[in-house]
């Protein structure tokens, strides 16, 4: 498992200073790109391959949110490639490896000049290698989008909201999302799924449904189609 260890910052916290869902996120992503790179598989060789990796979905589970000024350790490992598909897990500890958070996810590799998927092959993986999926509670199938939600005001998609994939990175979807949580609503697990790229100019239109336990948001196009779909779990 591949690892590196770093202190919660200022910039990181929320007001009870404590990490925030969307830097956990930032850590994760962080953790990933910092593995491909370290194994001669990140951005710049990607690029010169014309392949990239793109999330499709999230699975964060938060047992504990650690605090300003903490250390702590994240970590990741693939687990499996399929196809067109790879699986990973992250984790947070604690300075007693207590476990924090953990999460799953599913990436898709895709020739970036067509944006159509690409069957990995081992030399594309390699030099990765393979570790054992972490124990959590993984949830199947797909996110139930509820038929009863509310519509929100629709919102551009604006250039700090893009990454160098030229859409809009993965975390700041669930920066979007969150605006619409209730006050004091814990988020305890998240579930993400990107349908499709936005990009810069893109208006947004969110809808929402809340029940006691959850919040359900849909961040779509103006003819209704997901971009992501993120359900926050209290």
């Amino acid at each position: 498992m591949y690892s590196f260890k770093s202190r919660i910052r200022y910039s990181e916290v929320n007001e009870r200073k404590t990490l925030d869902l969307s830097s956990v996120i930032n850590y994760f992503q962080d953790c990933s790109t910092f593995h491909s790179e370290d194994t001669g598989n990140g951005i710049d060789y990607l690029t010169s391959q014309n392949r990239v990796w793109l999330l499709n979905s999230w699975q964060i589970i938060v047992y504990r949110y650690p605090v300003l000024f903490e250390t702590i350790k994240v970590s990741t490992n693939p687990y499996s490639f399929k196809s067109m598909f790879g699986y990973r897990n992250f984790m947070i500890q604690d300075e007693n490896d207590a476990v924090c958070v953990v999460a799953d996810s599913k990436w898709i590799y895709l020739n970036s000049d067509t944006l159509r998927p690409v069957r990995v092959a081992e030399s594309d993986i390699a030099s990765y290698g393979l570790g054992e999926k972490i124990p959590m509670d993984y949830k199947q199938g797909n996110i139930i989008l509820p038929e009863q939600r509310v519509s929100k005001e629709p919102f551009p998609v604006v250039p700090a909201n893009i990454d160098t994939n030229h859409h809009v990175n993965n975390g700041q979807y669930i920066k979007m999302a969150e605006n619409y949580l209730p006050d004091q609503f814990s988020i305890r697990q998240m579930r993400a799924e990107y349908r499709s790229a936005a990009t810069l100019g893109d208006v947004i239109y969110p809808e929402v449904a809340l029940t006691d336990t959850s919040c359900t948001v849909c961040l779509a196009s103006e003819n209704k189609k997901p971009y992501a779909i993120i359900e926050f779990i209290s």
